[in-house]
């Protein structure tokens, strides 16, 4: 598994070095972002690379299970450039999970921070507001 957990590694630094060339990052968030959170809550890398095997990049309501239970995952990352701090947290479209996490990554895709959301909690917490920030999701679980 030494080479799974050096395939981020290699990711990054790709994403990273096209940013310097180009301006912008190719948009790798989404899936480092559920490989983290995966890793956070305990699942193993073997278990999530044979778990994720047949998935499209698009899965409607969760991006994994484990354990039986279906996380849906939300990550942000500011490009460090002047002015790029994030302000708004992506809303979960449905309610077809058990679990949300919530990333926030700093400008070389480090997790800062993450935090963990059960549905009901979220749903009652959020359901009526209509753009979401940091601030709203640090009311949860502390993962990181």
């Amino acid at each position: 598994m030494v080479a799974i957990t050096q395939l981020r590694e290699k990711l990054v630094e790709n994403a990273l070095a096209w940013e310097r060339a180009f301006g912008n990052a190719p948009q790798i968030t989404t899936v480092l972002s559920e490989y983290d959170a995966a890793l956070l809550v305990g699942c193993s890398l073997g278990a999530y690379s044979q778990g994720m095997q047949g998935c499209s990049v698009v899965q409607k309501g969760h991006d994994f299970i484990f354990n039986g239970a279906r996380y849906q995952v939300k990550g942000n990352r500011p490009s460090g450039k002047p002015g790029s701090f994030v302000t708004w947290v992506p809303k979960a479209a449905n309610y077809d999970w058990d679990y949300l996490i919530w990333i926030l990554y700093d400008s070389q895709y480090q997790i800062q921070e993450a935090w963990q959301w059960d549905v009901g909690t979220y749903a009652e917490a959020f359901g009526a507001v209509k753009r979401l920030s940091p601030t709203h999701l640090r009311q949860g679980k502390r993962l990181a």
